[in-house]
């Protein structure tokens, strides 16, 4: 199964539709499945009183309010418009997380096929009923929760409408950078397990080591923040990929795809030529004459594996030689 890889602009435009554009064109160059923004009415969204995370104070303007600071990275409706418009002329998924209601309903008149949850909304009640009620894709991610809070979102989700199939669940942590110790990674197991749901990965480490891992391990859908210059200013940039680091990313991933198989454990076609040279065969331990008895101390087990399988070693100790055979000659029966 091909990977749904989301490049998470978020809010890395910095408010700029040129960069915004920008971010498109790089997403689509790395090869990425779709790139995601952020959709909000910062009133909505941050009360004036809110503080910044860590992470953010030490990135921006030590003093100015979380408000202050996401106002400057809202974008309007005809932003989003022309957002979408230059990703369906360059063949990339438009996808963008609502924090707000009205937001929701905006995104679903613009008609957004997925809807794609941030972690900070899963204990929000209203919030949830809404997006379930639209009954369309959601991936849902799943930072700071427990698995009853996760259960409690499916739950709701699915009384508003929406199937089961249709939710892809992303484990994630918040933390901008992640420790690696704080990754959990077996976590999304645990989760595909439980809820019998598609999982995914919405990573914050720094590098593209755990993504690549969550791969191996199942995740069908990666998020990964990336910039178009991480010393630019503005809260997530430095723990985002640049273009050739999500380049690199995204072709890794493609490779580990090739690599999972079937899960049927048997030769592969590369491989088949390679049994002859190193498989082994019964084999004369010295000369044999016609007539004389096979045993332990005249036969031994040498390369190429042409003749005799060694497993069915027991079958030939007893038999007779119906020829002479010098030595290291194959023995046939």
């Amino acid at each position: 199964m091909k990977t749904f890889i989301i490049a998470e602009a978020g809010v890395n435009h910095n408010g700029s539709i040129e960069l915004a554009r920008k971010m498109i064109d790089v997403a689509v160059e790395a090869g990425a499945d779709a790139i995601k923004f952020q959709t909000f009415k910062a009133e909505k969204v941050v009360s004036r009183y809110a503080p910044k995370a860590e992470y953010q104070k030490k990135t921006t303007t030590a003093d100015e309010s979380q408000l202050e600071m996401i106002k400057k990275l809202e974008l309007g409706v005809d932003a989003h418009r022309e957002l979408i418009a230059h990703c369906r002329q360059k063949n990339i998924q438009f996808l963008s997380s609502p924090f707000d209601l009205e937001s929701i309903d905006l995104l679903n008149e613009l008609g957004l096929d997925i809807f794609k949850t941030p972690s900070g909304e899963i204990t929000n009640l209203p919030y949830l009923r809404k997006i379930g009620a639209l009954k369309k894709e959601i991936i849902l991610s799943t930072g700071m929760a427990d698995l009853g809070e996760i259960e409690d979102a499916i739950d709701v989700l699915m009384e508003a409408g929406t199937k089961l199939k249709n939710i892809t669940v992303l484990h994630c942590n918040t933390e901008y950078p992640t420790p690696m110790q704080d990754v959990n990674l077996t976590a999304m197991e645990t989760i595909a397990l439980k809820f019998c749901v598609r999982v995914g990965y919405s990573d914050h480490t720094l590098g593209i080591e755990i993504p690549i891992a969550a791969v191996a391990l199942g995740a069908i859908v990666i998020e990964k923040h990336f910039t178009l210059d991480k010393n630019m200013k503005g809260p997530d940039h430095r723990a985002s990929l640049e273009q050739d680091e999500l380049k690199t990313m995204v072709n890794a991933i493609r490779n580990i795809e090739k690599t999972l198989g079937n899960g049927i454990k048997k030769p592969s076609p590369s491989e088949l030529k390679n049994m002859v040279i190193a498989r082994k065969s019964i084999v004369a331990a010295r000369d044999i004459r016609k007539g004389e008895a096979f045993t332990e101390e005249n036969l031994t087990i040498k390369r190429p594996g042409t003749g005799i399988s060694p497993m069915r070693w027991d079958e030939v100790i007893g038999q007779r030689a119906r020829k002479d055979y010098n030595i290291d000659e194959l023995i046939s029966w």
